[in-house]
């Protein structure tokens, strides 16, 4: 075995150094403008208004089959010149075939171009928004959704996806949320390495894989007042400890590209930001691949005011480390002068165009440029076992917040259910933040999947009531109507896709329009009021939560929402999805999250304590929260010692018992906190969780084992630490219930 072992070790040498050779080989032989062209990418050009297109795009104005048939440049004489490295936004095995036949056979040095797209979560099978797959917890799974994203991808023609996004995001206000896995830098990190892998495997050159890009690099997530694109300022302590991790995991899970970050950082704009592009990624992180800008950002460091003009921009992006430009032509155009005056030396040029090559050579699209056929596209997108797990994904996606006497699971032989609101028969909606190559006419609506579900005795009657914002459209009277010849009504509200995501920041995070409006009206008829939230972040909803029935956070699930949603409805699937982001009560309390540092005033009784005086200080529904529709006790927590040395590890073992009458799936979570240390430290912090499946009556013993390595922090110098001490220990069903034990560190 170990023969084996040196010998595949020693081949992999020789393939690389094989690698290097060529690469080197090539970049003797190419000319100053072929070089800044592997560092280009730009999209095709439409024939006029491609912004404004684009812009409908992406808010769905227009779908993705009529963007596509629409007359493109796609830039085919600076493939054929060997000026042009890598495009974005095409998609197609017969277009991208054809493209990279040009750069194959056309151009002087035949270097294949490299084609990626916003492949965020799904592409022809729309798996649910990232914030919602990653409320399921099940790793497994998050990497299957990313896998099936990469084979349909990958065979449409793509070799790149720009995800997945890891910014850790406190503030819902931030239309980005939808896109990251929430609150939480060790849930967070644990998710970005998985979708890694999921978009990666094992081997870039298997053809159905393509190549991830962490982004964005960094701190993105922690723009001041949640507003997209604007400033972020932070300590060197919270960058590192917080917002940094989950690139860290994502570098060790291999990710082959990053992508800069549009805000500035303390004052310097990530794009030219040499702190983070060198020493931290590349020196610390150890990171080998190249970073990408993300749009037009090289160009817009004039805007933020940090250079004086695109040329003194351009410079300053390559010599902090940021391989390619993305979309604005600004290498292409202001680097060549620059590096024949000798501004730019030239060994930093070829060393940016040598990781883009590298690159090429692992996705192996020097041995095979075509990696995808007509035919095999055709076979491979919306295959049914994709949809099949779709629709298992959106299942372990939802969270059930409330269900006050038991209401559900529904019967399904109501004589009468009463489906009521504007998401309820919307196909559109059910998308989400980026998923511009889905179609919508393949999603399954909600009331469809309700009709699908039920027996066939049973009347569905639907009235949508209003709009999802704005007063046109409103027809409470009939929805009144309905819900009151009806034994129960679901009510299916939220936001439209467009409402989250980039550029889709909301400073007030209630149900929009007159969509809480409609629910007074039908909660005025004294039926059991069922509310279905379709939305892509955290909402302020306390009268819901003080007055309905039930609430299902269903998220934005893709494909197979309707179906989802009915098999949790119905009982069909118990949920067992517990929230990655906090739910505040009121906007006022945002940014909200768990494990905040701790104050010398925590909040109590008397006046002069952390609180508001017109409100709760806790939030509405807390980090890890998540009921079901059975009920667990935990026993038994044991530590397997008081003390513990630096070098050592914890094991903490609890029971875990099904005492309901169902079967059911319970997320058990363990937080550590560092009670007393040289710095304030936060008053909790996630460090494991283990999903465990328990019969009614069942007991299992669930086990951890906590490294104390990974029980430090920063210090005033920047140095990471572990310090003794008394550290609490906590299990239980989410951030604030479950039982308590403590160590010491010695």
């Amino acid at each position: 075995m170990i023969i084996v072992m040196v010998e595949m070790a020693m081949q992999d040498k020789m393939i690389l150094e094989d690698q290097e050779s060529k690469i080197n080989e090539l970049i003797g032989k190419m000319t100053l403008e072929e070089k800044v062209g592997q560092l280009t990418q730009i999209v095709p050009s439409l024939y006029g208004a491609f912004e404004e297109i684009i812009t409908k795009l992406v808010e769905g104005e227009i779908s993705y089959p009529e963007f596509q048939a629409m007359e493109k440049n796609y830039h085919k004489d600076e493939i054929r010149e060997g000026i042009l490295g890598s495009m974005g936004g095409v998609t197609g095995a017969e277009i991208s075939n054809d493209l990279q036949k040009i750069a194959i056979e056309e151009s002087r040095l035949g270097i294949p171009m490299l084609f990626g797209l916003d492949v965020i979560h799904g592409y022809k099978t729309i798996f649910p928004i990232p914030l919602a797959e990653a409320c399921s917890w099940d790793l497994d799974l998050i990497e299957k959704t990313a896998e099936i994203a990469a084979k349909e991808a990958s065979a449409a023609g793509i070799h790149w996806t720009y995800a997945p996004m890891v910014d850790i995001t406190r503030d819902p206000r931030w239309g980005r949320i939808a896109e990251g896995a929430g609150e939480d830098t060790y849930l967070g990190s644990m998710i970005g390495a998985a979708r890694v892998k999921g978009f990666q495997g094992e081997d870039l050159s298997e053809s159905h894989r393509i190549l991830a890009c962490a982004k964005h690099f960094a701190a993105y997530g922690g723009a001041v007042g949640g507003r997209d694109y604007n400033t972020v300022d932070m300590s060197l302590q919270t960058l590192h400890e917080v917002y940094l991790p989950p690139f860290e995991a994502a570098a060790k899970a291999g990710v082959g590209t990053f992508m800069s970050a549009l805000n500035d950082l303390n004052g310097i704009p990530c794009t030219v930001n040499r702190y983070l592009l060198t020493d931290v990624l590349r020196e610390q992180l150890g990171f080998k691949g190249f970073v990408v800008s993300d749009a037009n950002s090289i160009a817009e460091v004039v805007v933020h005011g940090e250079s004086v003009d695109r040329k003194e921009a351009s410079k300053k992006a390559l010599l902090a480390g940021l391989e390619m430009d993305m979309s604005h032509g600004t290498y292409q155009q202001d680097l060549p002068e620059q590096i024949k005056n000798g501004d730019i030396p030239t060994d930093v040029l070829d060393e940016a165009v040598r990781r883009v090559l590298r690159v090429k050579f692992h996705l192996g699209l020097f041995d095979n440029p075509y990696r995808t056929n007509k035919e095999l596209e055709e076979k491979t997108l919306l295959a049914p076992e994709h949809v099949e797990v779709a629709r298992e994904m959106a299942q372990r996606s939802i969270v059930l917040l409330k269900n006050e006497d038991n209401i559900l699971p529904l019967k399904k032989n109501h004589k009468k259910i009463a489906v009521v609101g504007p998401l309820a028969d919307n196909q559109k909606e059910m998308f989400g933040t980026w998923a511009i190559t889905g179609n919508p006419e393949e999603v399954v609506t909600v009331l469809s999947g309700i009709q699908s579900a039920v027996d066939k005795d049973t009347e569905i009657v639907y009235a949508k009531g209003c709009e999802v914002l704005g007063n046109e459209n409103m027809d409470f009277e009939g929805a009144v109507q309905l819900a009151n010849e009806s034994d129960v009504i679901i009510a299916v509200v939220g936001e439209n896709a467009d409402m989250s995501g980039e550029a889709s920041s909301r400073m007030d995070l209630n149900l929009p329009g007159r969509q809480e409006d409609l629910l007074k009206a039908l909660h005025q008829t004294g039926k059991p009021v069922v509310v279905v939230l379709i939305n892509g972040r955290p909402l302020t909803i306390p009268w819901a939560a003080e007055n309905v029935s039930a609430i299902v956070e269903a998220w934005q699930l893709g494909i197979q929402s309707g179906n989802a949603i009915a098999d949790v409805l119905f009982g069909d699937y118990n949920p067992s999805g517990k929230l990655v982001a906090t739910f505040p009560y009121s906007v006022g309390q945002v940014p909200i999250y768990y494990n905040h540092p701790k104050t010398g005033r925590p909040a109590g009784k008397i006046k002069f304590t952390s609180k508001y005086i017109d409100g709760p200080s806790e939030p509405l529904y807390p980090f890890g929260f998540g009921l079901s529709y059975t009920t667990f006790e935990y026993e038994n927590l044991l530590i397997s010692s008081s003390e513990v040395s630096k070098e050592g590890k914890v094991k903490v073992n609890i029971d875990v018992i099904n005492s309901g009458d169902r079967t059911g799936e319970e997320i058990v979570q363990l937080y550590i906190s560092d009670v007393v240390a040289s710095r304030v430290r936060p008053v909790k912090e996630l460090k494991g969780f283990k999903k465990v499946a328990l019969q009614p009556g069942e007991t299992k013993t669930v086990s951890f084992e906590i490294e104390i390595k990974n029980l430090g922090f920063f210090n005033e110098a920047m140095d990471y630490i572990i310090e003794p001490g008394l550290f609490k220990v906590f299990v239980g069903p989410n951030s604030k219930e479950g039982l308590e034990g403590e160590f010491s560190l010695v």
